[in-house]
Formats: structure tokens, C-alpha cells, sequence
């Protein structure tokens, strides 16, 4: 039986910028989103040239940004790295043609907490851009998984603070990489040598380091901070696409249980 689940009201209006593949892509775009009353729409930038500063001046929560600008197909990555090097807290959500694995794997590792494909409705985006603001990542169970996949093939994985110093010692990025391939607290202890206890105790100082509580946080939060080799802080909260921080996408269970607890 289905069941109605009633959003919490909103305190304050989610100010949103949208910048879409053309100017009159944006505006449209922009007069669609209006139309939700959680939403404080900002007027939409003329050029690529002006977004950046536009988003250092108006300080808006959400970035809705096409990966295609003035007929550039990546001019929409490199504005996102730009903004999430600026202004960290803007969340930025990747408008995508289509959920193909390298622009899905580059959307994220440009800053993106969500990306949206086009084939999907308004509705639907509205529903992305409020689950963001809110913390959470959005993205479907493929999505996830190409990241997975992706985070396998980014290895071996360095988690370090600004001044490049590593945050987790060797044996804790050893069970980072165990719970990146979805593997349970049990699995975990029989490939390391170590019993469950102690792999639980490992889980809640790699959990308490990284600032996040669940396990899709701390793979989402390696991942997204950037190159094959070295991976800086800056933590990722939450997952995505009807799935709170809380929950598991079903199709990534094989692989991974990212809403267990240390415990689990």
C-alpha cells in the first residue's frame, strides 16, 4: 500500500540560479521553477561570463547549471568547479542530455550534489533542487553505481586536509576501500584479519574524522573530492533520487548497504 508523505515546511525560500544551454533555455527555465512557491528564482545570467560572479554577488543555495553552455558541451563542468571552489556552500545540480557514465562521473567530480537528466519532469527537478538544499545527493541507482565503479577505478585512495596531511591512518582507508566495494562489517573483518568489534570501532572514528554519519556518505564524500590519486575534505551529506540519507537505492545493494551504521 502506498503510503503519502507530507514534506516539513521550508523556514526560509531556497534562492535558485539557473543557467541553462542558451539564454532563453534559462528564462524558461527560470519561469518554470518560479511557479514553486519554496523557490526564490534569481534573474538568469546574460553569458557564462557573468555566472560565477553573479553567484559571489547573490548567494544563492542552488545552482541549476546544464553541462552545456553557449555551445560549449563541458563550459557547464568548468563553471561548477569554479563555483564549488568559491563558494563551497552553494550545492550545485548538473542538468544532463543524458545519464552517461562519464558525464555523470564528471558532474560530481566537478562539485555537483545532484545530477538531473532532461528526460525527467519539471516536477521531478523541483523535488531534486529541494532534496539537495536539504543535504542529500541526488542521483538514481545507476548513477550510483557508475560512481562506485568510478571510486574503485580512482584507487589507491588518499584522504588529506588542506595543509595535505592524511586524515585516516592506513588501516582505516583499507576499510574506506572495503565499504566502497559494499562490503559488511562481517566481510570487512574476515578480509582484514580483524573482528567485528573492531571494524565497528574503526567505522565510528573514520565516521567522527570525515564529519558524516552514514556508510554512502563516507564513499560520496572520497569520491567527490577529486583526482585518481589524492582526494582532499570537503564532505559529501546524504543520497539521492527518492532516497533520503537514510535509505539504500535497492539496486546498489548488491554492491554496497550505504545507510547501515557502523553497527550494521
Amino acid at each position: 500500500m502506498a503510503h503519502a508523505v507530507t514534506l516539513p515546511e521550508v523556514p526560509e525560500v531556497i534562492r535558485v540560479l539557473a543557467a541553462d544551454s542558451t539564454r532563453m533555455n534559462s528564462q524558461l527555465l527560470a519561469s518554470a521553477l518560479e511557479r514553486d512557491k519554496r523557490f526564490q528564482v534569481l534573474d538568469s545570467v546574460p553569458d557564462s561570463r557573468g555566472f560565477v560572479a553573479t553567484v559571489l554577488k547573490e548567494q544563492p543555495t542552488i545552482v541549476v547549471i546544464s553541462a552545456e553552455i553557449d555551445s560549449d558541451p563541458r563550459k557547464g563542468f568548468e563553471l561548477s568547479r569554479e563555483v564549488h571552489a568559491l563558494r563551497p556552500e552553494t550545492r550545485i545540480v548538473m542538468l544532463l542530455d543524458s545519464s552517461e557514465r562519464s558525464q555523470v562521473v564528471e558532474a560530481f567530480r566537478a562539485g555537483a550534489r545532484g545530477v538531473f537528466s532532461r528526460s525527467e519532469s519539471l516536477r521531478s527537478l523541483a523535488k531534486c533542487i529541494y532534496c539537495v538544499s536539504q543535504g542529500q545527493v541526488w542521483a538514481n541507482s545507476k548513477e550510483l553505481r557508475y560512481l562506485l565503479e568510478a571510486l574503485g577505478e580512482a584507487l589507491p585512495l588518499r584522504v588529506i586536509d588542506a595543509r595535505g596531511a592524511e586524515l585516516l591512518s592506513r588501516r582505516e582507508q583499507e576499510v574506506v576501500r572495503c565499504v566502497a566495494e559494499g562490503l559488511s562489517n562481517r566481510e570487512i573483518a574476515q578480509r582484514l584479519g580483524l573482528t567485528e568489534h573492531t571494524v565497528k570501532n574503526y567505522l565510528f572514528r573514520i565516521f567522527d574524522k570525515l564529519g558524516v554519519s552514514k556508510r554512502v556518505e563516507v564513499v560520496l564524500y572520497a569520491y567527490s573530492l577529486g583526482g585518481a590519486h589524492e582526494l582532499a575534505a570537503s564532505p559529501v551529506l546524504g543520497k539521492g533520487k527518492t532516497v533520503s540519507p537514510a535509505l539504500a537505492t535497492q539496486a546498489a545493494r548488491s554492491r554496497m548497504s550505504p545507510a547501515m551504521a557502523p553497527g550494521e
